[in-house]
């Protein structure tokens, strides 16, 4: 698959290496959940400059040095004569090349040191401010597990706080980007667009997996993806094992819980039977895979609040993989699929809720946008934004039957939230996945 989308990022990246070749070194970090597209943003910015890209695999550090070595002479173009053993020597060698040459150096999961050898950090803060203000270098160090990452540059116990010039936080593709992949593909409709969204939620390695397998549709997609040693079905698992720890069994049952709809801590605590606030908190916090939401026109400390997975892909892989791993591991596709189609109409409604919202959130006449609900889970609405400049307020409901959408029904659920913004033009609408590319033109065109 071709390099898509990403320009507001290159755009970001090129600005800083004009800055490193006028004026000195910069660092930026990269990072963002396993398959986001980090290590092609950076290789496709890197791709016309001097640049040398350094995978940190799990090896000795010895190891990776003489592998790394060979790299750093063909960016030099000159011999290695000697030995080095520790990586912060090749960084400082490259700092040094940097002083008369402008070049990009790309380290990749530079988060795996804190298992190889934990003293690279301070080594790497003492040579970089040495040499900062002397070499030309652009630094990018990139990192797949976000807690880590989190903790190696924004931890101020850490040597490497306060470095970064920049840090780039990697999301999933726009929906227009997604519309542009299918067009590519000849495989374009509304329909394909949400199914896409829906399952992958825009992760590019994804996309590109059911690309280049040619399933673009409902039915390819989950049959593909419910077959024996398919790639997604280990997939929610190769995630965030690694990111939670050997505690990741109680984050993995909170997930399920969240996914089949129980978003209230109240609501997993029933089943779970004791505290989870600590867990919630963590996986909000420090993790970035769930995010607390409140109804619009809320007080901050209000606690009405409810708790949604951010990443679709995750979700769904809670949802219809995690929840029937017995019957995967007895290759009972059949019946998974069953229930698949019984219970996917229920799951998709809010995340065609999230796709509009999303949509709408790229329009700049727009502030505030999110979801509001009253005491009890009354008067739901799905989609409220606000223009507090210009004193307008939008509510649209949204579902997949646009015929069962009722104007007048939604107009009585806003009364109440009303009365906070009055004097405010307000503006009501129906939507629905027939919807998508009106949405998208109003926005784009």
């Amino acid at each position: 698959m071709r390099f898509f989308g990403r320009r507001d990022e290159l755009n970001i990246l090129e600005g800083i290496y004009n800055q490193c070749c006028e004026s000195y070194g910069k660092i930026t970090v990269i990072t963002g959940r396993r398959r986001i597209g980090k290590t092609v943003l950076s290789q496709k910015y890197a791709e016309n400059k001097d640049n040398i890209y350094l995978f940190i695999n799990k090896k000795e550090e010895k190891l990776l040095c003489d592998e790394f070595i060979i790299l750093y002479e063909e960016l030099t173009k000159k011999k290695f004569i000697g030995k080095i053993e520790y990586f912060y020597e090749l960084f400082e060698l490259l700092m040094e090349y940097g002083e008369n040459h402008p070049f990009v150096l790309i380290i990749d999961e530079f988060q795996e040191f804190i298992n190889i050898n934990k003293s690279t950090y301070s080594e790497i803060q003492r040579i970089w401010d040495k040499y900062k203000f002397k070499t030309k270098a652009h630094v990018i160090f990139i990192g797949s597990i976000y807690s880590l990452m989190k903790e190696i540059f924004q931890n101020e116990k850490e040597p490497l706080y306060g470095r970064a010039d920049r840090v780039l936080y990697l999301k999933p593709f726009k929906i227009s980007t997604l519309k542009e992949v299918l067009i590519e593909n000849n495989s374009y409709n509304e329909k394909n667009l949400f199914t896409n969204y829906l399952i992958t939620g825009g992760v590019p390695r994804y996309l590109e997996i059911l690309n280049e397998a040619k399933k673009y549709n409902e039915k390819e997609i989950i049959d593909f993806i419910f077959q024996k040693d398919s790639f997604f079905l280990e997939e929610g698992r190769n995630l965030l094992v690694q990111e939670f720890g050997k505690e990741y069994g109680k984050y993995f049952t909170i997930l399920e819980l969240i996914s089949v709809g129980r978003t209230s801590r109240s609501e997993i605590e029933s089943v779970i039977g004791k505290s989870v606030g600590g867990f919630l908190d963590r996986l909000e916090n420090e993790y970035d895979v769930i995010e607390r939401i409140r109804p619009i026109g809320s007080k901050k400390d209000s606690r009405n609040q409810k708790y949604v997975i951010k990443d679709n892909f995750i979700e769904f892989w809670f949802r219809f993989v995690n929840k029937n791993m017995s019957m995967i591991y007895a290759d009972r596709f059949d019946y998974i699929k069953r229930i698949i189609e019984r219970d996917l109409p229920t799951f998709s409604g809010p995340k065609l809720e999230k796709l509009f919202t999303e949509i709408i959130g790229y329009n700049p006449e727009y502030g505030l946008i999110g979801r509001y609900w009253e005491k009890g889970n009354l008067n739901e609405i799905d989609i409220v934004a606000l223009n507090d400049l210009d004193k307008k307020i939008y509510f649209a409901e949204v579902k997949l039957n646009k015929d069962k959408i009722n104007i007048n029904k939604l107009k009585g659920k806003t009364v109440n939230l009303l009365q906070k913004y009055k004097g405010y033009k307000v503006q009501y609408e129906a939507l629905s996945i027939e919807d998508i590319d009106r949405k998208l033109k109003e926005i784009y065109i």
